[in-house]
């Protein structure tokens, strides 16, 4: 039996961690004092007030015009160069705009900042028609508290789903069994343009394969966040920002996609700005096959025997997802924006299975017989999110108050047929037929307000306020034919009505200078939510009031150089699956229910940080440690006849410290190489269930990329995944490994792309658990999705 660690033990290990994690680091800062003086500005275009990100802005000596400085805006259209006292030229350029020169620009002596303002760019109309831009934005761009990573820049990206791009962004794996984890764990709050999203809430990570990933424009991976977000989510939150563009005129793009096993279909996002109208509209349709396979070997200990058993399945998805968006933006000016949005999502899918199931005694050579079981099930899923969001500055662009309202109508219509064979070795044939229909709903309202004030020279106050309101239901039965009819198994047949209130506000005050920015912040929700099964009258209800503390700094050294910090307090709740305590009925064996009784988790999360950039070369590292009290994890139990329960509980608390590095590296034009390791150590106490339900465990996940540009128009990606294997208190996870290949080449005066990416490519990517205990031992072995082959067009246009 694993026994947990003492508190002295673990903290010197700790400090031992830290110790090595700063001697393998060895990055030997200069400190040497600075004396630049600092020019700032923001470059936005005229009329339409949007910033200008990647503009040009050079820095040219009065007397003779050389160039001394020169950068590109950021992402607000922000810039900021050093100098010395004296007198300038600057110009300011970017694509498809006229230059603008400011001269003279004086810098005295006694000054440390000189700030020039908005400076607006007209557009040059004369060149619009002529000009292609093959600029590449960075792949990742690190903000106080969160890292943006633009999946346009992924070619295996190309044809794939919303699950398909998180698992290629950094710190998130999503293991061969569905499983979407960040650092390691599993509790991740994942948002759509920064709401809860149905297709989510109801399906987890299957949902995200409903959802395609065309119409993706970045991925946003927040470890530690502020009293802004929501506190669910013990590792962080995951927020998938959907395509939307504002520039003037008709623009977009469209791709079509082929692939095997079957993969087709094809994606629109247009846009189009007039005046102070801006229409967006996204669509996509694809038809997906997606098989899977599934082995198990189990031992029961019983007194006098082992009751050994064998299960394959196999199983097959047929599926058609339709995605649609649309909405607009109406500028009452410049400064005051409504938008509003209708996405809607329907899912039309045949799913398939066929489970083979022997059992022996003592020894293989000892038959007890055999069953054959079948499903059929048809599942229809439609999706509506409405939302409405308006946005009000107030003479600048950080000093607003932004108002948000959405709904979200959700519901699953599932259809079931199951059939079954046991052929016992000694007795007759006995043939099963069962039916079962499951009619899910989900309604969500959300009212939101955030307001934004700046103060002195850089800093900033926000204040705000979310009331968010779900009431989900589940109507679920299951029906056997008997002699004359059918019959209700009760059993496996309920009503389930959850709803859930979450009443918050917060606020964050932050500063900033030349080299130092900090925020601090709080969060208060209230939550009230109630369960009932209808057929008992049972209701759970629960509330409580909490407070979530949050604190963030960052810091500027020379050389590029960035320290930064962070700590916030997080919460686990139940989910509606965690809480129904009726199982799910599919494999006769193996089911799976929830725990009425469960309580949240709260997770402190601690990270510190150095960031280093040069021009080829960029290194992020960061060292981060999560206590958390009352763990939620899934338990399985299996009876003397080999049936199995798997629910969640609630275990004493987990310790859990970790090092990750992201490292960008760029040797030689033509050649890009990315790295992204998360090394972590652990602890569980579970001992409140069972004695023997503790664990240690050091584990490494490691992905790495490499790109190479061959003749100008050719492009290859190869990618590497590696998971170690983690010891966990019922068991053990196995490693796991595979590889995505990618080729793409530019077409159509760089206005097209055609990618071929073959994900899995060895086909080794699979789910491999032992789970056990005194009584039992299970070994399970999986895979949800084989090798895929995708060749996608892509083109844009304006």
């Amino acid at each position: 039996m694993l026994t947990r660690l003492n508190i002295s033990s673990l903290r010197q290990r700790i400090l031992n961690f830290v110790f090595w994690v700063c001697v393998v680091q060895g990055i030997i800062i200069p400190c040497q004092a600075q004396t630049n003086h600092i020019i700032k500005g923001r470059v936005a275009e005229e009329g339409s007030k949007d910033p200008l990100q990647f503009a040009t802005v050079a820095l040219y000596n009065y007397g003779d015009t050389s160039l001394i400085h020169g950068v590109v805006t950021d992402e607000r259209g922000n810039f900021e160069l050093k100098s010395q006292s004296g007198q300038y030229h600057l110009k300011v350029e970017f694509l498809s705009y006229q230059p603008l020169w400011i001269s003279p620009v004086e810098i005295k002596h006694d000054s440390k900042t000189t700030d020039l303002g908005t400076l607006f760019l007209q557009s040059d109309v004369s060149t619009l028609d002529e000009i292609i831009v093959k600029g590449e934005k960075e792949y990742m761009t690190f903000n106080l508290d969160k890292k943006v990573f633009d999946v346009q820049q992924d070619l295996a990206n190309a044809g794939g789903t919303a699950a398909d791009i998180l698992a290629n962004i950094p710190a998130i794996n999503i293991g061969a069994n569905g499983t979407i984890t960040l650092r390691g764990s599993s509790n991740v709050r994942i948002l759509i343009d920064g709401k809860p999203s149905g297709i989510i809430t109801m399906n987890g990570a299957e949902g995200l394969r409903q959802l395609q990933g065309n119409l993706i424009e970045s991925i946003e991976v927040i470890t530690t966040p502020s009293a802004k977000y929501e506190s669910e989510g013990q590792a962080g939150v995951i927020n998938i920002v959907l395509k939307k563009d504002r520039q003037s005129g008709l623009n977009g793009s469209f791709d079509v996609v082929m692939g095997d096993p079957v993969n087709m279909g094809g994606a629109l996002n247009i846009n189009y700005r007039k005046e102070k109208l801006n229409f967006f509209v996204n669509y996509g349709w694809f038809r997906r096959h997606r098989p899977s396979f599934r082995d198990i070997y189990q031992e029961v200990y019983n007194a006098d025997s082992i009751l050994i058993s064998e299960q394959k399945a196999d199983r097959l998805m047929r599926g058609t997802f339709n995605n649609v968006r649309f909405g607009a933006d109406y500028f009452f000016n410049e400064s005051t924006i409504l938008t509003t949005s209708l996405t809607y999502l329907h899912s039309k899918a045949k799913r398939f299975s066929d489970i083979d199931y022997i059992d022996y005694v003592n020894t293989p050579n000892r038959l007890l017989g055999t069953s054959f079981r079948t499903q059929d099930e048809d599942e229809v899923e439609p999706s509506l999110e409405y939302a409405v969001n308006f946005k009000k500055e107030f003479g600048r662009e950080d000093h607003f108050i932004n108002v948000l309202a959405s709904f979200i109508d959700n519901w699953e219509d599932s259809r079931q047929i199951f059939t079954e064979q046991i052929r016992p070795v000694d007795a007759d044939i006995i043939d099963i037929l069962q039916r079962s229909d499951n009619y899910e709903t989900e309604k969500q309202w959300l009212f939101q307000v955030d307001y934004e004030m700046p103060f002195g020279n850089k800093g900033k106050l926000e204040a705000g306020t979310r009331n968010a309101f779900r009431r989900l239901t589940n109507d679920f039965f299951v029906e056997e034919q008997v002699e004359g009819g059918w019959e209700i198994v009760n059993n496996l047949s309920n009503n389930f009505v959850y709803d859930e209130n979450i009443l918050a506000a917060y606020a964050i005050a932050g500063n900033e200078n030349d080299k130092l920015s900090y925020q601090a912040g709080l969060r208060v929700e209230y939550t009230d939510i109630k369960t009932e099964l209808l057929q008992t009258g049972e209701e759970n209800p629960r509330d409580y009031l909490d407070l979530f503390p949050s604190a963030h700094v960052a810091y500027k050294l020379p050389n590029k150089n960035k320290l930064h910090g962070a700590y916030s307090r997080r919460i686990r709740r139940p989910t509606y699956n965690d809480l129904n305590p009726f199982i799910t009925f599919s494999d006769n064996r193996n089911f799976f229910s929830g725990n009425p009784d469960l309580d949240p988790e709260y997770t402190h999360s601690v990270e510190i940080g150095h960031g280093k950039e040069t021009e080829n070369t960029s290194l992020l590292t960061s060292v981060y440690y999560r206590y958390t009290r009352d763990k939620i994890l899934s338990i399985r139990r299996v009876d003397e006849e080999g049936m199995s329960d798997t629910r969640p509980e609630n275990l004493i608390d987990e310790d859990a410290l970790g090092i990750e590095w992201i490292a960008s590296f760029k040797p030689l034009n033509w050649w890009k190489f990315d790295a992204n390791l998360n090394v972590f150590y652990s602890v569980i106490d579970g001992r409140n269930i069972d004695e023997t339900f503790s664990s240690e465990t050091f584990s490494w996940f490691l992905r790495l990329t490499n790109r190479i540009n061959i003749a100008k128009t050719y492009d290859l990606q190869v990618r590497a995944n590696y998971e170690g294997p983690q010891i966990t208190p019922q068991g053990s996870l196995k490693q796991n490994y595979f590889v995505d290949v990618s080729m793409s080449r530019r077409l159509f005066d760089n206005r097209g792309t055609l990618v071929l990416n073959i994900l899995d490519l060895f086909n080794t990517n699979r789910f491999r658990a032992i789970t056990g205990d005194a009584g039992f031992m299970t070994s399970d072995w999986a895979r949800r999705q084989v090798r895929q082959v995708n060749l996608t067009l892509n083109y844009r246009f304006n």
